[in-house]
């Protein structure tokens, strides 16, 4: 495995907007506070009262939906996966292909970034393999395995 680290290990916001095709309302990666080329990620999403979704789910106790939360890791997955393979910018997508073994242990109230954890499991040219953790401070809110596609977007 490879100790290089993305622009200090880090990357702004306009550094995820690089990598990533999702904007607003869809881009749930704020930064990259750490990125080990081949290895690992650790980005972060700071969950605001103001995001659409705490509107209904739910009135009273607003609690971020974990789909979300497996949404936000797939971001990160997606920005390591585009940086270790050299693509950042080429136009390439990540598309899930499989959900595994998703647990929900904390609820993810606003105002509290939510530190996204992510590590290669198999690192292939187009098909990788991923686990992740969503973490509030010691806790974990979510973990997941998933499996993701590195494809062109769809021709339209």
């Amino acid at each position: 495995m490879s100790d290089e680290t993305v622009g200090g290990g880090s990357l702004d916001i306009r550094g995820v907007l690089a990598a990533l095709p999702h904007r607003y309302p869809m881009l749930l990666v704020d930064r990259v506070a750490e990125l080990v080329i081949d290895e690992r990620i650790h980005a972060i999403k700071a969950v605001s009262f103001n995001e659409d979704y705490f509107q209904g789910h739910f009135p009273g106790r607003p609690i971020m939906p974990g789909v979300l939360q497996i949404e936000a890791l797939a971001q990160a997955a997606g920005i390591l996966a585009v940086e270790s393979l050299g693509l950042s910018g080429s136009g390439k997508l990540v598309y899930f292909m499989a959900i595994e073994e998703a647990k929900f242990r904390t609820p993810v109230e606003p105002g509290v970034m939510l530190d996204l954890h992510v590590s290669f499991v198999q690192k292939r040219a187009k098909v990788c393999k991923f686990e992740g953790r969503a973490m509030l401070g010691d806790k974990v809110s979510c973990e997941v395995k998933f499996t993701a596609m590195i494809a062109d977007p769809p021709q339209g």
